[in-house]
This record gives structure tokens, sequence and C-alpha cells, in this order.
């Protein structure tokens, strides 16, 4: 057993490799990517390691190795639990002989952008059991635990975490690897348990998943995986689960020092929401004669205590969500379980210290989200403002619809270019259903390349079939940048691992029939808002391809291009270089423009919007 300073996903990684994982896949997400980024940075020789290509597909790998009878997990974000939800709620039914864990990390507060959906949703839909670890070592311990009930049960589990824990770090106890079997069984064929070929064998099915869900609570119980400790007086009693655990003994200790008592309390705290752990939930409502529920977003634990209080015939005052004491909005944190401990006692709040004018964050100065010095997507931005002004239209009168990564970076200031964003992919479908709904204008669908591989090229596909008058723009800067730099299918193969190959995405595209298809350098604003405009106005789908590689990616590698000069004689400080491109790299103080040397990377489109040769790229 040794110590490492690790975070929650890298945590729930060591723990997966403690319990002899054999195939672990995912896609990009924050705020669960470092789970599997730690893992292919590690020489783990016997377990196959992946970024697929989509949600669904990581899980269809992983449901394939756990057939097999191998412990196997795929990892994703919240919505990622979206698109993999097809084939969930299908191995669900049919079970599987390995363990098979699906990691998950939702994000309360939406600390890392789309939502706060709660996952434990889908757990209840497809009656899988769900496990909530509290804190970074339970992150590890749980991992290991969750194989265990998996096998135990021989269906998959889900193990929720949360930003809070996955993103933090600490010290956490681990143990020496265990490597996986080795010897490959047979899979077993059997119509009746694999295929859905007819009603009986899909009722068979959802009769044997509601079986291993109460299979999963008796090995949950016997296991003590939850604390109950009830006090001799009865009175009121705190539930929480997962990371609100956490929260309890800190809210307690503030109590505590401002002279309020917590010693007759009763605590449980559950590490699942599902199966419901009903008997220690009941043991609770039998003792105490008001209750508070600490639960993130959805009340699913506390509509399972309002429940069995009426099954009970008890009547306890139930404090939590549906009262209005909690939000289903945002995180947790110590000054929330103390809030809703002071209603539990009646009691007045004491005066907390106020900590939002000496924040940290509060002290910082104020940045603009927008895409970093040197990104090929600022050119593409610019071109497609540039490409509507070439066709004498309005910005408002055409629709530019965004997708998922650094390319919806294209709705912040100065570019304001972007109409939605939907999910991975739906800018294509969602343009062409604009075309179908009557716009006369053109309609104009951008992508970048990791999300178009992820889910875009279905879209491209339907609307080819049924000839869609639109433009697509796939952005391909060869990465999959906005979640670290992970590769994708069309990054160089340079930078592939192991056997893994690149796709080109221009054979890609032309493999699919696209008929108008241009390849631009995103960096040449002329040649691209060009373009653009002859694709905005071909009667059809036209595809154009802007490829031009990750300017971070560029940098690491020491890529420069030509240095940018500025000829302060010639500047007239009207400041267009800085509200047309949006650059980091060029500031404006001192009544001067200057350039941050560090940040730019001579990618020249400053140059090209400058109207008095003030900025120029080097010989």
């Amino acid at each position: 057993m040794t110590k490492k300073l690790i975070s929650g996903n890298e945590a729930v990684a060591y723990g997966a490799l403690a319990a002899g994982v054999k195939t672990v896949a995912g896609y990009p997400g924050t705020p669960s990517t470092e789970m599997i980024d730690s893992l292919l940075k590690m020489d783990i020789e016997g377990t196959h390691v992946e970024w697929s290509t989509n949600e669904k597909v990581a899980f269809e790998v992983a449901a394939g190795g756990a057939l097999l009878g191998y412990r196997t997990m795929c990892a994703m974000k919240m919505t990622g639990v979206n698109v993999a939800y097809d084939s969930l709620i299908s191995i669900a039914y049919s079970g599987c002989t390995g363990g098979l864990v699906v990691y998950v990390v939702d994000d309360p507060g939406v600390s890392a952008g789309m939502s706060e959906q709660d996952s434990r949703g889908f757990a209840l839909l497809s009656d899988m059991p769900v496990l909530e670890p509290s804190n970074l070592q339970e992150s590890y311990d749980m991992a290991k635990y969750a194989f265990e009930l998996a096998e135990a049960i021989q269906g998959p589990v889900f193990l929720r975490s949360v930003t809070s824990i996955s993103q933090s770090h600490g010290l956490v106890e681990i143990e020496e690897r265990i490597l996986p079997e080795t010897d490959h069984p047979l899979f077993e064929h059997n119509m009746e348990k694999y295929t859905k070929a007819g009603a009986v064998i899909c009722m068979n099915q959802h009769k044997a998943l509601i079986e291993r869900l109460d299979a999963a609570g008796k090995y949950i119980a016997e296991s003590s995986l939850n604390s109950l400790c009830l006090k001799t007086s009865k009175g009121v009693g705190v539930i929480s689960v997962g990371v609100g655990n956490s929260y309890i003994d800190e809210a307690f200790d503030i109590l505590e020092e401002n002279q309020i008592k917590t010693d007759d309390i009763s605590v449980l705290k559950l590490h699942n929401t599902l199966p419901y752990p009903d008997d220690e939930i009941n043991a609770v409502l039998k003792h105490c004669t008001r209750v508070l529920v600490a639960e993130e977003l959805e009340p699913y634990l506390e509509n399972r205590v309002y429940l069995n209080a009426y099954k009970l015939g008890v009547k306890v005052d139930i404090l939590g969500k549906n009262d209005g004491t909690y939000s289903r909005i945002g995180y947790y944190d110590a000054d929330n379980l103390v809030n809703g401990i002071c209603k539990l006692l009646n009691t007045a709040l004491p005066a907390l210290p106020e900590n939002t004018d000496t924040a940290p964050e509060k002290k910082c100065a104020a940045r603009p989200i927008t895409v970093c010095a040197g990104c090929p997507h600022r050119g593409t931005y610019i071109s497609i403002q540039n490409a509507i002004s070439k066709l004498k239209m309005k910005k408002s009168e055409v629709v530019v619809t965004g997708d998922i990564g650094c390319t919806i970076l294209g709705t912040t200031p100065p570019f304001n270019a972007l109409w939605t964003e939907v999910s991975m992919g739906a800018s294509i479908p969602l343009a062409q259903g604009l075309v179908y709904g009557g716009t006369k204008n053109p309609v104009l669908a951008t992508i970048g390349d990791s999300t178009f591989f992820h889910a875009g090229m279905a879209g491209l596909v339907n609307a080819l079939q049924h000839n869609a008058n639109l433009t697509v723009i796939i952005m391909d800067n060869g990465w999959t940048s906005m979640t670290g730099m992970q590769i994708n299918p069309g990054t160089a193969q340079d930078f592939q691992l192991g056997s893994w190959k690149q796709l080109d995405l221009k054979k890609v595209v032309e493999g699919l029939g696209v008929e108008d298809f241009h390849v631009i350098d995103p960096y040449d604003l002329d040649t691209t808002a060009r373009a653009i405009a002859e694709s905005m106005q071909y009667q059809g789908v036209s595809v154009i391809l802007a490829r031009r590689e990750c300017a971070i990616q560029s940098n690491r590698r020491k890529i420069k291009y030509s240095a940018i000069k500025l000829d302060l004689e010639k500047c007239v400080n009207c400041k267009q270089c800085i509200n047309i491109t949006g650059c980091p790299a060029i500031a404006f103080a001192d009544n001067t423009i200057s350039i941050d040397y560090a940040q730019c990377n001579g990618c020249g489109i400053c140059t090209q919007v400058c109207k008095f040769d003030a900025l120029v790229k080097e010989q």
C-alpha cells in the first residue's frame, strides 16, 4: 500500500487497475477526461485503453469484453450517457458475466459547461445500481468495489462522481495493480439472453434486470457500505448521499464553534441512491420526527424518503428540495449543510464569515472567454462575417448553427457568430431542419473535427441523402482540444498511439459523395471568405474543410510562422486589430497597441485586418 497525490479521476483509474480491469474505453469530456488520460500515460501491458469515437462506441467496446467475463470500464461526462444509453439499456437487460462499470462524472454548478444533468436518472430508468463516492479515497475504493458488485449481480453498475471530487487532488492509498485475466473464454451463444428477438425474451430479461437490482441491494447491505448513526434521543436526523457526506462533519464543526449543539442529530451517510437503501432509510424515519435530505441536483433520494414515510405511516417533517430548503440547481458545500441543519433544528443561522469579497477569483483581472492566440478558428469566424458581407447580407439574416468543442467559442465576442449550441453533432441536422422550415437565406453549420467523427457524420449523410440546401464548415485543428488535446481519428499519424491509425478527414468527406467541397487554410482570410461565399450560393450540400493545426499544439513543438512586426508610425490606434480579431496576444495600453510575443504564433490574421499596414509579417 502506497500513498499518491492524485486527482479523483486518477483515483478511479488506479482503482480499476487494482481490480484487474481488462479494457477501458471512453470519450473525452470534462470533468471525466483525466481518468483515461492518466491510464494512457502509464505503462500497463495487458489492459487495452482507448479513446473511442463517441460514448456509445466506448460503452459497446467495454460491454464486449464484459460479455467474455472480463472486468471492463467505460468513462464519460454526464451528457455522454445520453449518447451511450441506447446500448446501455439493452446490456442492462441482457446482463453480462464480467464486471462492467460505467464511470460518469456529473457537473453540479456547470463548471465544465453543458448541463447539470443528474445521471442517477438513467440508473433509475435502467434499474441499475449507482455508487457514489464522497471523497478521493472512496473514489479509489469504490472503483474496486464497483467491479465486485457488477460481477456479483452479473450486470453493469454506475460509478457516479461529481466535478468537486473528480477534479480535486489529495493523498490516496493505493495497492499494487492486479493483472487482468489472460485466458480467452468463448462468448456464450444464448439468444434468449443476448438478443431482443421477441416480446417474451425482452420481458424475461426485464424481470432478470429487476432481480439483479434486488440482488445488488442485498450485496451492498452485506458489505456495510453505508453508515448509520442513530442517537439515543429521538428527534432530528440527516440523510446524505455521495459528496454531501463530505460536508456533514464540516458543517457540524461550524455549528459547534457557534454554540449550536449537534450531539443529538442522527446521521445516515449513503454511498448508493439505487438500489434504495430502504432498511436504513426506514430506521431513520422510525427514529426521527424531522429529517433533512442532502443530495445535489435532483431529489431522487428525497422522494424515496417521502414514499417510505407514507408506507410506514409515520409523520415525519422532511426537509430538502420539495419544501424549498434546497435548490435543484448548483453544487453543495458546508454552508448548504449548515443552513439546512439550522432549519432542521429550528434555530437561527450563525453569523458565518463573508468570503465573497476576499475570494481569490474576485481579485483576478476580468478575462473575456475567447479562442487562443493563433487559433485557426478565429480566421474561420472572421471569414464567415466577411463572406456574409460579400453577399451584401446582414449578419442577422444568416443563421450559423454551432456545435460542441472549441468551435463553440464562436458565440463569444468579437465574433458573436453562432446562434445555437445543442449537443455533439447537432449543428448539421439542426441547420437541415431550418432549411426545411422555409428559411430563404443561406444556413451554415459549423462543427469541429473531433465532434464530426463523434456524431457529425450521420448528420452530413442525412443532409446529402436529402440534398439539403446548406453549407457545412468542418473546422479541423487535428485534436480534441477543448478537453486537453486528446487525439481523435483525424489526428496526424505521428501522434496516434501504438497501432492506432489516422483517418484522413478529407478522404472521409470525399467518400461520402460531397460534390461541392473546398479545403481551405483559415489563416488566409480572403480565400476562406470567397470559398464560404461561393458555398452559400451553391444549391445543395456544400462542405468546407478549414484545416490548420491547433495553435497550442503547434507551439508546443516550437512551430512558428513569420514574426509579426508592429509599425507604430503607421498605427492610428483604430483598434480594429483587437475589435475584429479579439486576439489575446494584442493589447492596448498607455494609448498604444502592443503585441505579446509570448502568445503570438505569427498566424498573420491581424495583418490582414489592419487597413494601415501597421501590422506586417516579417520576411
